[in-house]
C-alpha cells in the first residue's frame, strides 16, 4: 500500500505493522528523505531511527501521533514539500552558501529540530573563504550545523584536514598508495573507538560503510589521474590530531578527516551525540558527512 492509497481509503496502519508492508515503508521513508527529515537512503526498514523521525515530523506539522499512521499524517507528507516543510532563510554567511551548495548538489540535509549535519570543507579559512590547499598541511574545515528557525547555524567551525600527510603519501598504508576521499557524500560512520588497543585509542567516528577514495600511487599529494577505490574496510575514521602542528601533519592523518586540536575533537564528538537520532533512537546510528572543495565552493556559490 503507499501514502496514497492509505489516504484514498481513509485507512489507518499501526506502526507495529509497518514491518509487513516494505511498499508502504518505502513510500513512507521516501517522503521523509526529500522533506530533509530521514537521511538516505531508503531501505524499506521501520526501525527505530526512522520511528523518531515520524514522531518528530508529525510534532513539527502539529499532528498527534499516537501508535497510527493516519490520513491526517499521510496528506501531510504528501502534501508538503521542501519549500513548505521548514521553509529557509538563505543568506551569504558561511552556513548559508554550505546549504546552497549542497541543494545544487543534491546533497542531503537535515532540517528537522537538533537534527545534525557534518561537512569537511577542503581547502578552505574559518570564514569559508577557499586558501592555497598546501600539502601536509591543516587548512581544510570540519563543520557541524543545524537548521534553527529555518535558518541554517554553524555549531562547529575547526581547523581538519580531509587529506593524508606527506609521512603517509610517501610511506602509505596500501600498496595502491595513500587514500584522499573524493568528494562526496556518504553514510559510513558510527560512534567508535580510533586505534583501539593502542596509546593514542579515542572516541571517534568510524568507517563501517563504504567511501571512495584516490590512491595517490604517484606519490604527488593530489587526486589527479589517480585510480578510485571503493570499500568499507579503509578505516577512514574521523578522530582527533592530537595538537599536531598546523603546518605539518606527520602522522596524524593517513587519509581520515581529522580535526587537528584535541579539545575540539571532544567537542565534535560530544556535540554529535546530542543528535536526536544518536540520543534518542539508536547508539548505533550511521552518520552521513559530506567533504566539498572549498575553491567549488566559491566558484559556484560565492
Amino acid at each position: 500500500m503507499t501514502l496514497q492509497e492509505l489516504v484514498a481509503n481513509g485507512l489507518g496502519v499501526n506502526l507495529r505493522d509497518l514491518a509487513l508492508d516494505h511498499e508502504l515503508v518505502g513510500d513512507l521513508q521516501s517522503r521523509l528523505i526529500k522533506l530533509g527529515c530521514l537521511d538516505p537512503p531508503i531501505d524499506g526498514d521501520f526501525g527505530p531511527v526512522s520511528a523518531l523521525v515520524l514522531r518528530t515530523y508529525a510534532k513539527q506539522v502539529g499532528i498527534l501521533l499516537e501508535e497510527t499512521i493516519n490520513v491526517d499524517l499521510a496528506q501531510s507528507l504528501l502534501q508538503h514539500s521542501q519549500d513548505t516543510f521548514i521553509p529557509l532563510t538563505l543568506g551569504a554567511d558561511f552556513a548559508s552558501r554550505i546549504v546552497k551548495y549542497m541543494q545544487l548538489r543534491n546533497f542531503w540535509f537535515a532540517r528537522l529540530p537538533k537534527f545534525l549535519t557534518i561537512v569537511y570543507v577542503e581547502g578552505a579559512d574559518e570564514s569559508g573563504e577557499p586558501n592555497a590547499d598546501v600539502f601536509n598541511k591543516f587548512n581544510d574545515r570540519r563543520v557541524v550545523l543545524a537548521i534553527e528557525n529555518g535558518k541554517p547555524k554553524i555549531l562547529l567551525n575547526v581547523l581538519a584536514t580531509t587529506e593524508p600527510g606527506k609521512f603517509f603519501t610517501d610511506h602509505p598504508e596500501n600498496p595502491e598508495g595513500a587514500a584522499r576521499i573524493a568528494f562526496d557524500q556518504y553514510k559510513s560512520w558510527r560512534v567508535g573507538i580510533h586505534k583501539a588497543g593502542t596509546p593514542t585509542a579515542h572516541e571517534a567516528l568510524v568507517q563501517v560503510a563504504n567511501v571512495a577514495v584516490f590512491r595517490d600511487l604517484n606519490q604527488d599529494g593530489k587526486r589527479t589521474g589517480d585510480k578510485i577505490d571503493v570499500g568499507s574496510a579503509f578505516g577512514i575514521n574521523q578522530h582527533s590530531g592530537h595538537n599536531a602542528s598546523p603546518d605539518n601533519i606527520g602522522k596524524a592523518s593517513a587519509g581520515c578527516l581529522v580535526g587537528r586540536a584535541t579539545d575540539e575533537h571532544k567537542q565534535f564528538m560530544k556535540l554529535i551525540k546530542t543528535d536526536p537520532r544518536f540520543k534518542e533512537a539508536s547508539n548505533g546510528y550511521r552518520y552521513m558527512s559530506t567533504v566539498i572543495a572549498g575553491d567549488d565552493l566559491k566558484n559556484k556559490i560565492g
